[in-house]
């Protein structure tokens, strides 16, 4: 597994990461012993960055990693959480009060005295414009509570403002960001993964899989469970509908997805054994393969899923007709619904 630094002062961590909001909430029941094993499978893969966040089933994930992590003293695994979510989003909210308060409740949930990534969770756009905001979070880094901070974005623009907010000298800065990438999303292609470069940013790919579309493995009649958010949030009912089928209508998605699976089975792309590799594995590997791009995050509620989705970070370069049929796909599919608003 190939690792990548996470930003200029950031630890290196695996270019295909772990996502675990699986393992909290919103995507169905996964028992303790069921997460615990994906955790495991991950880390056997090669991951060793684990991407969680303190709403994630009211902080049941961190909970998890931290005991995960427990009985495992010594283990090189780089845990990025995220604040913010847990109280009305309005600007007034982002106080360094509160910060000390979430900050606090995570670390107890994970075990530690210094959280090593923090990332504020999609918050108001005037709260990542805001000089404010970082002074902050300097001050958490200044007070160790916390080793280094990022922001998780849903636009494209919020993206750019946020790295814009990397500093140099005493002030650390903005060591990472996160952004929804898939070849169902393509919009941070054009600015967003330069401008993280130049800056010496770290990005997180989140939502790979475009919420499981690019799996191949759904169609019209598929159903999810109640609280699943792919049945509850299609249409932005709860939070922001770009985190559901990566904001893409659920018919046109099924009839892209078509395409992205017969795009995959006409090129030879196989597993180090010779073996095909899945539309999911070439999809994540689409992503970790972008320049600038530092880690992946996929999810997976089991051990055959966590373990698949780390072999994708071992996958060779995809071929060029491949990378030219995904343009094709988003162009013809996507492009006019999706790019606008992200």
């Amino acid at each position: 597994m190939e690792h990548r630094p996470l930003g200029t002062d950031g630890p290196d961590v695996s270019a295909i990461g772990l996502g675990t909001w699986q393992l909290g909430a919103d995507w169905g029941e996964v028992s303790q012993d069921e997460a615990l094993a994906v955790l495991d499978a991950a880390v056997e893969g090669g991951v060793t960055f684990f991407d969680t966040a303190d709403v994630y089933g009211d902080g049941r994930s961190e909970s998890l990693i931290g005991s995960f992590l427990a009985g495992r003293p010594g283990l090189d695994v780089t845990v990025a959480t995220k604040m913010g979510r847990r109280m009305e989003q309005v600007p007034d909210n982002y106080t360094l009060e509160n910060f000390r308060a979430w900050t606090d409740r995570s670390r107890r949930n994970l075990g530690v005295d210094t959280l090593d990534l923090v990332q504020l969770h999609c918050p108001p756009s005037e709260v990542i414009e805001s000089p404010a905001t970082y002074d902050m979070l300097d001050t958490l880094v200044e007070d160790q509570v916390i080793d280094g901070y990022g922001v998780s974005v849903e636009t494209v623009a919020q993206a750019l403002t946020a790295i814009g907010f990397r500093h140099g000298g005493a002030r650390p800065g903005v060591r990472s960001i996160q952004i929804i990438l898939n070849p169902f999303r393509l919009k941070p292609l054009d600015e967003v993964l330069p401008a993280a470069r130049e800056a010496g940013v770290g990005v997180i790919v989140r939502v790979p899989l475009a919420s499981g579309l690019l799996s191949g493995r759904y169609d019209e009649a598929t159903t999810f469970a109640p609280d699943d958010h792919r049945t509850y949030n299609r249409h932005g009912e709860a939070f922001d509908q770009g985190e559901t089928f990566s904001g893409v209508d659920y018919p046109t998605g099924v009839a892209a997805a078509r395409e992205w699976t017969a795009l995959v089975a006409e090129h030879d792309v196989l597993l180090p054994d010779g073996t095909p590799a899945s539309p999911a594995q070439v999809a994540i590997a689409w992503c970790a393969q972008q320049p600038g791009v530092t880690t992946v995050i996929p999810g997976a509620r089991s051990v055959e899923q966590a373990a698949a989705n780390a072999l994708a970070g071992e996958l060779d370069a995809l071929p060029e007709p491949l990378l030219e049929g995904v343009r094709r796909i988003y162009d013809t599919h996507l492009r006019e619904s999706v790019h606008p608003r992200w």
